[in-house]
């Protein structure tokens, strides 16, 4: 879908998102031991997610060439299944995006005509962010495919701070060499989360902010991406709201609910 966002092979692949990155989450107070690298990384991958959830957002891409803000709403089931539809601008309204397992379809309301992404445009950018259509498929978790350890504690920025380092564990099917993560060491937040690839070079950085308790959760609002092989652009996913383990009809998720 959408031909004319395919305009750059970017990466991300953070759970996060864009399509509210939901299932079985933690309250905030479910921390039991905050040396436990392993615990903490099972928090953070948890932090967004529950059993269902809908949410309204919006998603700013700022590059070299233009900057557009999109407002969207959202549904999820666990990890398998997602919906997002385009509420802003006039022009975008209504197009929409399914997830079921593994599978991608796109909604194109001005020509009526849903298309499902074929493996080869995977890598493509989704709605012209610094997100792909690879990453909405995506479901992996530092739990299961990472090994993590705690590589620094202490003082940054007069933060109480406890970095963890993930790298793949073996046959491990991710994209990254390793991803640095560096939590708030009071509030059990991740503040920013540094991915390295193979070749142990930086490219991307996710920064967190504006943090609010939604259904007895601590969760930042807003998600900052930056590029490193693209300076001065960035991708912002600002939550205005969410809600989590609410009731979704599983015909919610259906193609012909795309054009609805």
């Amino acid at each position: 879908m959408l031909s004319r966002f395919r305009c750059k092979h970017v990466f991300v692949s953070m759970i996060l998102f864009i399509i509210v990155l939901i299932s079985f989450s933690l309250p905030v107070h479910a921390i039991d031991n905050s040396s436990d690298a392993n615990s903490l990384m099972r928090h953070i991958d948890r932090l967004w997610r529950s059993d269902s959830a809908h949410s309204t957002m919006s998603m700013t891409v700022q590059t070299r060439r233009y900057s557009r803000t999109m407002k969207m709403e959202t549904w999820s089931k666990g990890k398998e299944k997602s919906l997002i539809i385009i509420r802003e601008p006039k022009k975008d309204r209504a197009i929409a995006t399914l997830k079921v397992n593994e599978n991608i379809w796109n909604y194109l309301p001005k020509i009526n005509r849903i298309t499902k992404v074929p493996p080869s445009l995977m890598s493509g950018s989704w709605m012209g962010s610094h997100f792909t259509n690879d990453d909405l498929v995506k479901e992996n978790t530092y739990e299961d495919d990472y090994n993590s350890k705690i590589s620094f504690k202490g003082l940054r920025d007069n933060i109480n701070t406890i970095e963890i380092t993930s790298v793949p564990k073996e046959n491990a099917a991710v994209v990254w060499g390793k991803v640095v993560t560096l939590i708030d060491q009071e509030k059990f937040v991740p503040i920013s989360s540094s991915y390295y690839n193979e070749e142990n070079i930086l490219v991307r950085v996710m920064h967190f902010s504006q943090l609010e308790i939604k259904d007895s959760r601590l969760i930042p609002m807003k998600m900052t991406l930056k590029p490193l092989d693209k300076p001065g652009e960035s991708t912002i996913v600002e939550y205005h709201d969410i809600s989590f383990d609410i009731p979704i009809n599983d015909n919610v998720f259906s193609i012909k609910q795309l054009k609805r």
